[in-house]
This record gives structure tokens, sequence and C-alpha cells, in this order.
């Protein structure tokens, strides 16, 4: 009988195509990860990878076999970490991806209350901007907005993904009157550029009413990160369009205004991401209804709502 680590290894090396980069994630050396893959290659009596010295990639046994043993191994894996759970509450690493200022400003703050429900929990929480392979990367969940949702993902809304217009009440004086869409080519404009694609994306406004206008900002500078943005439009530089949950904070205390109030840019949803399984481990299952619970307690869909 095959042993798990065996198995894993092929599965890990199968998904990211590296040998090397499936040690990282299990923590194991590549050496031992090639000696286990090899060693069920000889048992199995077949080859499952093609190598060389650049690349690995699968051969039509290894594809056939990766499709029959990927979703009964991690179904027998859950089931063995949902039994070794302390005393039957949840239990073991949770590898969580997020925002490094959206996790910070608004999913931190939970884990005390968390580790207080939950004490056999250990968290692994990755504070990142970049959006990550749920599956083929070993986290647990995700929190985030604009993911591609491939097969054998849940996507669990938590909030809207609205962007705002903001900037100082000095710039404001400063720049006029901003009654309608069409005054905005006239104010220098606070951009934000994807650090994925390097491009300065053009949104188009929504108002109540559903009508639409383009965005006509004149461009003064740009930013990666929309908390940059706000702290450039706190110091007067300009009108910046920001994600909603990260305006929150400088509207509270009055440091930034609303810029065309009625008027927003609709980005989707902010979700909670996870792998579907018909047995979802236990401390996955604890940390989903834990952040659905305190979204909606503190009410933060509403809080990032443009139009509340």
């Amino acid at each position: 009988m095959e042993t798990f680590t065996s198995i894993e290894c092929f599965i890990r090396s199968a998904e990211v195509g590296s040998f090397a980069e499936a040690a990282r994630r299990l923590s194991l050396t590549p050496a031992a990860v090639g000696k286990n893959v090899a060693g069920l290659e000889a048992r199995l009596g077949v080859r499952l990878f093609q190598r060389s010295t650049r690349s690995l990639a699968l051969t039509e046994s290894g594809q056939r076999f990766l499709a029959e043993v990927r979703d009964s191994f991690q179904t027998i894996q859950h089931a063995v970490a949902n039994l070794a759970s302390a005393e039957g509450q949840p239990a073991g690493t949770l590898k969580v991806s997020m925002g490094t200022v959206f996790g910070r400003l608004y999913i931190l703050p939970l884990l005390g209350e968390f580790l207080r429900r939950f004490p056999a929990i250990t968290p692994d929480w990755h504070f990142d901007n970049r959006q990550i392979d749920l599956i083929a990367q070993g986290f647990d969940a995700a929190i985030g907005g604009g993911f591609d949702l491939p097969p054998g993902v849940v996507a669990r809304k938590l909030a809207p993904a609205h962007r705002v217009l903001v900037a100082s009440a000095d710039y404001l004086d400063k720049c006029g009157a901003v009654r309608e869409p069409d005054d905005l080519n006239k104010a220098d404009g606070i951009l934000i550029r994807s650090p994925q694609t390097g491009r300065v994306r053009s949104w188009p406004l929504t108002s109540r009413e559903q009508d639409h206008s383009p965005l006509t900002l004149r461009p003064r500078m740009t930013m990666t990160d929309s908390e940059a943005a706000c702290a450039a439009a706190e110091q007067g530089l300009g009108i910046a369009l920001v994600s909603m949950p990260f305006a929150v904070p400088y509207l509270q205390r009055g440091s930034l205004l609303r810029v065309l109030p009625d008027w927003y840019v609709d980005d989707g949803n902010i979700s909670l991401y996870y792998a579907q399984h018909k047995l979802l481990p236990g401390k996955t299952r604890a940390f989903v209804d834990f952040i659905l619970e305190q979204f909606s307690e503190q009410g933060l869909a509403r809080r990032f709502d443009a139009l509340a």
C-alpha cells in the first residue's frame, strides 16, 4: 500500500511542475520528494513524470493516476485531520491568504476572538496583494476581490467591492466645486496602477440611479495601492479613486471627504474563498463560519457599500 507521503509528493509535484517547489510547500528536501516519487513509480511499475533538467511533465499514465487519486487523497487527509482534532474541536494549521492592508485593518483584529473560540487552531496567515492559486499552493482559504474562480473553489460574498472618489477639504477648496462627473477633468487624479498588469485601469462611474459616466480625472500620479493613494490624497495632492475599505478610516476621522458621493465604481465583491469538499476540514469550516458571522455582526458589508 502506498504511503501518504509518496502520493502527496506526487500530487504536489504534478500541481506545481517542480520537485523543488513541491518540496518547499511540503517542508521536505527536493531529494526526498524525488525519492518518494521514484519509489512510487517503481512500486506501480509505470513512469509518472517525464523529467528533464528544465521541466517536469506528467506522462499519460501520470495524468490518469493524478485524476484518480487527487480528490480521494484530499478527502482522506481531511477525514484524518478532523478525527485528529483536539478533543473533538477544530485543530491544525490554518493557512489563509489576504490583502496586506485589508487583512491588518479588518481580519487581524478578529484573531484574538477566533483563538479564544478555537485554541487548537494555529493561524498561518499570509498578507499579500497577489492572487494565489488556492488549491495548488495549499491554502485553506483566501479573502479578497477579483479572484478567478477555478473548478473546485467556492466563493462566499462578504461585502461589495466598491471604489469611491476622495480628496482633502483643502484640495477641494483649491480645485473648485465638483458637482458632476464632467467636472473631474479639471482635477488632479491620483490613479491606481495594477501591480499585476502594470496598467492604469479605467473604470466607469455608476450613479445611485445606475447611470454611467466615464472617469475623466487628469492623471497627476499613479499608485499601486489604495492605502498609499489615500495617504497622498490626505496631503491635498489630488482626488483619488480608492477601494472603500481603505477609505473608511480616513472618512471616519474626516481627513478625507467623498467627492461625488452619489457616484462610485462597482468592482464586484469582496469574498471568502475555499476549496469545495464534501468533507470540509473542521478548521476551515470554523474559519468560514466565524468570518461570515463577524462581517454580519460588525456590519462591514454596509460600511463598505458606497451607497449606504
